[in-house]
């Protein structure tokens, strides 16, 4: 016996973070930090056939500054590792991670002293797309899956302690090399 029985139908009702949720999931500039073979199949996915555009990422920026999605594409090694967390403390908040391939997400088959075991190390991550490398369509849904998540979030005081919190928990979590499960 609420307010929405007694309103016309079509009459829209909403809250804030919904709306809120809607305007910053149509509107994610993603800054592209392609690193290996990866980067070929995130550029596929901006380019015509696949069309970002219908998902408002249209423009990769090119300035840690403008966007708030970072695709890792590719293997970081131990020298790229300070740049990578350069550039994600550039990005403004709300800010958000996609590890694209076996490489980002894992460190892929180059076990050794030269190859970050997995970008989780250094960023914390939102989305992990395993595939070597992964095809556009998957990235597609990674996105998709990711603006799911964007739209769902919090606003209000809590929501910067809540973001830091989470960011300190990614940090700190077991890295995918050491997960134990029913394939090691």
């Amino acid at each position: 016996m609420g307010l929405e029985e007694k309103l016309p139908s079509g009459f829209v009702m909403n809250t804030v973070e919904q709306a809120a949720g809607w305007v910053r999931k149509s509107s994610v500039f993603p800054a592209t930090f392609g690193l290996a073979c990866c980067a070929i199949e995130m550029m596929t996915t901006g380019a015509g056939r696949y069309d970002l555009a219908r998902f408002g990422m249209e423009v990769f920026r090119g300035s840690p500054r403008q966007a708030d999605l970072m695709i890792v594409a590719g293997r970081v090694s131990q020298k790229m590792a300070p740049v990578l967390r350069q550039v994600y403390d550039q990005m403004p908040n709300p800010k958000w991670v996609i590890s694209m391939g076996v490489c980002a997400s894992s460190g892929g088959m180059f076990n050794n002293y030269a190859i970050v075991q997995g970008v989780d190390h250094i960023v914390p991550v939102d989305i992990y797309l395993p595939g070597c490398p992964p095809r556009p369509e998957m990235l597609m849904d990674a996105i998709l899956k990711l603006h799911q998540k964007i739209q769902g979030s919090k606003l209000g005081v809590n929501a910067e302690e809540a973001a830091r919190e989470a960011e300190e928990a990614a940090l700190n979590a077991l890295p995918l090399i050491e997960m134990k499960g029913l394939m090691r």
